[in-house]
Formats: structure tokens, sequence, C-alpha cells
């Protein structure tokens, strides 16, 4: 049984990113019966970025998989022996949410060698990076996963993106002061875009089940 882990680095169940993980899901579940797809919400686990213990660095007991000892342990020791990954988060000043952020570095520090600066993971696997946001195609601020990118291309294999721009911030604009935004333009912008970036998303399932099968 092969295994693609997805992890949602957004704070709210049932919005943008969590749609297109679950997209990203369905195309990945469609391949095979032999797949496991298993979603993780980072925001439903408790825990903490790195804590500079250097337990993955000790002579002869070097680990490339965090020793720190919280909610996010499972999670990554499910990584480690994954054949997929996917990651997904809304931008928020131009980053990934500071969960994700936190989740990132327990991920990949131990990953770096500190003899030779190399990234060794416990093994190399597809990677899909996803991000939306406010921002269009032509006016944004998104570093994206910014130098965590480097880590996971170097680590698992370059990764695929897919991004979905001006997406809604909330369902209702009267309820909020957004008035520095055009309801009736989002409303356009989604009607044109939104069913295709879910597509993408789907496609992009079925691309990486297919790729580890």
């Amino acid at each position: 049984m092969k295994k693609i882990i997805i992890i949602d680095g957004g704070p709210r169940k049932n919005f943008n990113t969590a749609s297109m993980l679950q997209k990203f899901a369905e195309g990945a579940s469609s391949v095979s019966s032999n797949i496991e797809v298993k979603t993780i919400r980072l925001y439903s686990l408790d825990y903490k970025g790195c804590m500079s213990c250097m337990a993955c660095k000790i002579k002869d007991k070097a680990s490339n998989v965090c020793k720190f000892k919280d909610a996010l342990t499972p999670v990554l020791e499910e990584i480690a022996q994954a054949d997929g990954l996917a990651m997904g988060s809304p931008i928020y000043f131009g980053d990934v949410t500071g969960q994700m952020r936190t989740f990132l570095e327990r991920l990949a520090f131990p990953w770096l060698s500190y003899n030779d600066y190399s990234m060794t993971a416990p093994k190399r696997m597809p990677v899909v990076l996803m991000e939306t946001m406010n921002g269009t195609p032509e006016i944004n601020n998104s570093q994206g996963y910014g130098s965590m990118e480097y880590c996971i291309a170097n680590a698992l294999g370059q990764p695929e993106h897919i991004i979905a721009y001006n997406t809604y911030q909330v369902k209702n604009y009267d309820r909020f002061e957004l008035a520095g935004f055009s309801e009736e333009a989002k409303r356009q912008y989604r009607e044109e875009h939104w069913e295709q970036d879910l597509q993408k998303a789907y496609e992009a399932g079925k691309r990486m089940a297919e790729a580890i099968l």
C-alpha cells in the first residue's frame, strides 16, 4: 500500500486551502485503491517549532527525523515513510502561515548536515506545494514557501506548484470592513477561475498517485 500525506496549513476547515487539498485528495484516491491518502490539519495539533535541541545531530546518533516529542512527532515519522507529500497554505503577509512555517522547521532541519551542508531526507518523493491568496497574478507579495522550498527541492525533489489567486476572504463581504475590495470583481474572478483551480489540484493528485504506483 502506497501512502500520500497531505498537510493542511490553513486555519479554516472548509475554505480555500482546505477545498484545494480536498480536490487533490480526490484526484489521488481516484487512481487506485492501493493508495492511502491522509490529510493532517496543522491547526488541530499542539506543537512547537524547532527547539534547537540538536538531538538530530548527536554524533553516532544523527537522525533525519526530528527527535523532539510532541503532537507533531507521529506526523513527521509518517512523512518519513510516505511515498508522496502535498502541502497547502494560505498566504498571510506574503508568507505561508505560522503553523506551516513552524512545521517546515521541524521537517527540514534534521535533513541538514552541518558536516557538508547537504540535505538528506529519509526518502525522496514527489511533492506538491499549494498556495491560496488574495493577491492576483499581476499584484501580489507572496514569497510562497520561501527558503524552505530550497530545502524541499534538495531533500525530496523539485516540487510542483499550484496557486489559486484572488480567492474570497469571506463568504459575505457586507459583514466586514473590507471596502478596499470589490465583492463584485471578486465574484467575477471566482466564477471564471475557481473551478479551474480546483481541477488543477485534482489533476495534481492524480499525477502524484500515478507517479508512485
